[in-house]
């Protein structure tokens, strides 16, 4: 028998990882409240709780593992919302846009250290940590500003992720670089040809045996054997890549890639993404906990010329690169400056540079503390790109068409707007209703085919997770009237309903949901209105059924008052505002509204309410014509009804019950 012993003593992790997300938690808070990205939040947490700050943090080689852990998720994240189609469908940008970026970073920057007297190989190394921009960050920050379907945005990303792929012969070539001698040389070679071996495996094997291997478990319909599952193939591609000498967060890059292309690949993101956003938190953490401000104090200067040095050569080589790509100069710019800042893979290399002896300590800590700095200034430099360019058009000449597209910038001067986040059925109809009616509105959805389909047919309609509270601002949350939640998720529905809350307390909030059941949660999280979609459902059947049989319609209608006012209040509440024929008949005026269809064979058609003595001869009368789509209000001597018409009438029971007779040819 095995018996598991269990301490009554807290491991010493344990309590640093306590410590760690004590003051994480409120950094994280107000980074928030100052519309400061998170990943600041993380990196000045690491600096303060760090060996080199208040040391409250002992065990930091437990937080490394962690953190080790955190970059494979992180990666494995990045594979996930990537996929290896788009990768293939970016090749040329990816090769082309990347190895010039890489290649002429790299020189620029070993040029210039060598300068300074140092040897050659460690100018290369350092030109190669220098050249490497953090796709983590760029995913993260593009994805929240709606921006990775942008011009800018696909071209940032194919460079960024050629970056991750070099990463393999710049890992082999460390030893290269420290010893110099031929024999490295010809190990180094043989080292990428098993590396690309076993990259190539794990695409091979993975598009080969994971989609029918997803697709068993997936049918057992247990969630959680799906997430242990998904975890399983990114850690352990992530272990097979590091016995053959791979970074374990590259391994986990891969694997992300490949099961994105599954058909679950957008649920194995969904399940990864806690893990990741925890763990990659206290990834950056650490990264901050290297750091040795000292050095910052003892070389102030040479950190300042590194830092903006680093940010304007990346920004200025990668512009270059984007625009040799044939890509406009606005375009060129703004993606220039989001490659400006340097990535997590970097301190991979960096961590093999040390241990090789191509960077000393004190240049150790030097990049460290340059790279921290070009991370917390990446998101405002992302930010204010787009200014940036159009300034620079300007000044030099250039072309300096915006790069939004006109849907956009509508949206940046929306106000008293709808917003409406789904684009499914309901999603479209609110829409249509919308332009129909006049009313300014933008929509919200994360299938980018969608999204692109919709754009194209001049829909106001920007990708994104209408849920993310950073996605709401982007559509101007705060001067909205309406918003409606259209999506299928309840988790998702409940998230956007109380972001949206949070940020606009006054905005009005419709959801769409699909069971009664998720009402009272709705409520409690600040929805002014909640249509359920089965209860929707039942009440049409059940007054098609009563109508069919022959009930009156008044009849029928107080019996579905009645069952809205049990199981769906919010009608009884709503439509009293909606409808002055409630007002009218708490004075005793007892009149209905319905709506009625001409049949082919009606005598109506062809004539309208005057020639009929439509009035006359049923008492009731006609509000509008609904036609193909458009609401018709002349309906007068001019006006001809025609078959298929919806027509909107008023009047008594018995005056519909006429006219019903009459439209539909029964009388």
């Amino acid at each position: 028998m095995i018996w598991i012993r269990l301490s009554v003593h807290a491991p010493p992790i344990l309590r640093d990882l306590v410590i760690l997300v004590a003051i994480a938690i409120p950094v994280v808070a107000l980074a928030y409240r100052l519309r400061i990205p998170t990943i600041v939040g993380f990196l000045l947490t690491g600096i303060a709780l760090g060996p080199h700050g208040l040391a409250a943090v002992r065990d930091t080689g437990s937080v490394a593992a962690l953190a080790e852990v955190g970059a494979v998720l992180l990666l494995f994240g990045v594979g996930l919302e990537l996929s290896f189609s788009r990768v293939v469908r970016m090749g040329r940008d990816v090769l082309l846009g990347g190895a010039g970026q890489m290649l002429t970073t790299g020189a620029l920057a070993a040029a210039v250290l060598g300068l300074t007297g140092l040897p050659l190989p460690r100018a290369l190394f350092i030109g190669a940590l220098v050249a490497v921009s953090s796709t983590a960050i760029i995913l993260k920050l593009y994805q929240a500003r709606s921006e990775l379907d942008s011009p800018h945005g696909r071209i940032v990303v194919a460079i960024a992720v050629f970056q991750d792929l070099a990463v393999v012969p710049l890992m082999l070539l460390v030893p290269v670089l420290a010893g110099g001698g031929s024999g490295s040389g010809m190990g180094a070679l043989r080292q990428v040809a098993v590396s690309l071996g076993v990259i190539a495996a794990i695409i091979v094997v993975g598009r080969v045996a994971v989609p029918p291997a997803l697709d068993r478990i997936v049918r057992l319909r247990n969630r959680e054997l799906f997430t242990l599952a998904v975890l399983f193939l990114g850690l352990a591609a992530a272990f097979v890549a590091s016995r053959f000498g791979l970074s374990l967060a590259l391994g986990a890059f891969v694997a992300g890639l490949v099961i994105s292309e599954s058909d679950y690949g957008i649920q194995a993101l969904s399940d990864v993404l806690p893990f990741r956003d925890a763990f990659s938190g206290i990834f950056f953490t650490s990264i901050g906990m290297l750091l040795d401000p000292a050095v910052i104090v003892e070389h102030p200067l040479v950190l300042a010329a590194a830092a903006p040095g680093i940010l304007l050569l990346k920004a200025g080589v990668a512009a270059a690169a984007i625009r040799v790509l044939g890509r406009p100069f606005a375009t060129s710019v703004i993606g220039g400056i989001g490659l400006a800042q340097v990535g997590e893979f970097s301190f991979v290399l960096a961590g093999a540079g040390l241990t090789a002896g191509l960077l000393g300590d004190t240049e150790y800590q030097l990049f460290l503390a340059a790279t921290v700095v070009s991370m917390m200034i990446a998101p405002f430099a992302i930010a204010g790109a787009r200014p940036v360019a159009q300034w620079l058009g300007a000044r030099l000449g250039r072309e300096t068409v915006d790069l939004r597209t006109s849907e956009e910038i509508a949206i940046g001067t929306l106000a008293d707007h709808v917003i409406v986040v789904g684009y499914g059925l309901n999603g479209r109809n609110v829409a249509r209703a919308l332009r129909a009616a006049g009313v300014p509105y933008v929509v919200l959805e994360e299938n980018g085919r969608v999204v692109r389909e919709a754009r194209e047919a001049g829909e106001p309609i920007l990708f994104g997770d209408g849920a993310n509270p950073e996605v709401l601002r982007q559509v101007g949350i705060e001067r909205a009237r309406v918003v409606v939640f259209a999506i299928a998720t309840p988790a998702e529905e409940r998230r956007g309903v109380t972001n949206a809350r949070q940020l606009n307390p006054r905005v009005h909030i419709v959801v769409r949901t699909r069971h009664v059941a998720s009402m009272q949660a709705l409520e409690q999280a600040g929805a002014n209105e909640i249509v359920p979609e089965e209860f929707a459902t039942s009440l049409e059947l059940f007054a098609r059924v009563l109508r069919h049989v022959g009930m009156p319609l008044p009849a029928i209608r107080r019996l579905v008052e009645t069952a809205r006012r049990d199981h769906y209040s919010f009608f009884a509440d709503v439509a009293p505002r909606l409808s002055p024929l409630h007002q009218l008949g708490a004075l005793g005026v007892e009149l209905d509204v319905d709506t009625l269809d001409v049949a082919p064979s009606s005598e109506v058609v062809g004539q309208n309410p005057v020639s009929l003595r439509l009035r006359s001869r049923t008492g009731a009368i006609v509000l509008a014509v609904l036609r193909g789509g458009e609401v018709l209000h002349d309906v007068d001597e001019a006006f001809a009804f025609r078959a298929q018409d919806l027509v909107v009438m008023v009047g008594s029971e018995d005056a519909l019950n006429r006219t019903r007779g009459l439209f539909e040819g029964t009388t």
